[in-house]
């Protein structure tokens, strides 16, 4: 199986080979990406295994182009979120709420 970094840059290569970047603008793959969530959730609601992976695939490809057209990676948003929360401490109640630990 493939890393998450070697996808990135492959889908990065993708979408240049079809000159989605840098034709397209951010804006646009936010919108894309808003979207294919909306495909997820729909396939969620639906319960359809298959096309919830898709969804989420989709979703990921559109903020990797997002991403890539703001200069950024999608591996490096990522790292930055995890150390703003690796060390918040909390639990998540049954009724979905996150408390935190103060």
């Amino acid at each position: 199986m493939r890393t998450f970094q070697e996808l990135e840059r492959l889908v990065i290569q993708w979408s240049k080979d079809r000159r989605i970047i840098p034709n397209a603008q951010p804006h646009t793959q936010l919108l894309k990406a808003f979207s294919e969530m909306g495909e997820l959730a729909d396939a969620e609601n639906k319960c359809k295994p298959l096309d919830i992976k898709d969804g989420v695939g989709d979703v990921l490809v559109c903020l990797i182009n997002y991403c890539a057209l703001r200069g950024l990676t999608l591996t490096a948003c990522l790292d930055a979120a995890y150390e703003e929360i690796k060390d918040r401490r909390g639990t998540m109640l049954p009724n979905g709420t996150f408390v935190k630990e103060e």
